[in-house]
């Protein structure tokens, strides 16, 4: 009898977000449980993002999406496949082959890990341009003083319903 080597396999997992938040690390023994179970290696696992869902599952109208690389026998898919139905923690999953990816691409940073706040961006830009001497400090560009229009210099524009 021949033996089958193990090969690269992608899954992301949709769990509740409320249960993520609460018990983190309690739904990543979960999922470690269950692909261990089945034979399978796991290479990395990260929280990819937490999002609306389009429709509700199971009640649930956010989901926090989990992806996992793992290393596994190709007749253990199913196996695997059929712990994770039965698991009440997860609420979809979707495993594909993934041969052709490399370790540069597993370890890339995912939305979860990749995307600063707006705000948290805005100051550090407006940092960065003070400290270059772009802004002076201490000046608030929003104030008006007296006299000042908003309005770009040149035509009057009409108020609304007055004819030209």
């Amino acid at each position: 009898m021949e033996t089958v080597g193990k090969k690269l396999y992608e899954a992301m997992f949709l769990v509740d977000s409320a249960e993520a938040a609460g018990d983190w690390e309690g739904i990543n023994e979960v999922i470690r449980n269950l692909l261990e179970k089945g034979g399978a290696e796991i290479i990395s696992m990260k929280k990819w993002d937490e999002r609306k869902l389009a429709y509700d599952i199971k009640g649930k109208s956010r989901g926090t999406y989990i992806l996992c690389y793992f290393r596994a026998r190709g007749e253990m898919i199913t196996a695997i496949e059929r712990g994770i139905r039965l698991s009440e923690k997860i609420m979809r999953v979707l495993i594909l082959s993934a041969e052709q990816i490399t370790q540069e691409d597993i370890d890339k940073p995912t939305p979860a890990t990749a995307v600063k706040e707006p705000a948290q961006e805005q100051a550090q830009t407006e940092q960065a341009a003070e400290q270059a001497g772009d802004i002076p400090q201490g000046i608030d560009n929003t104030e008006l003083s007296a006299g000042q229009s908003k309005e770009p210099a040149g035509e009057e524009q009409p108020f609304a319903g007055q004819s030209q």
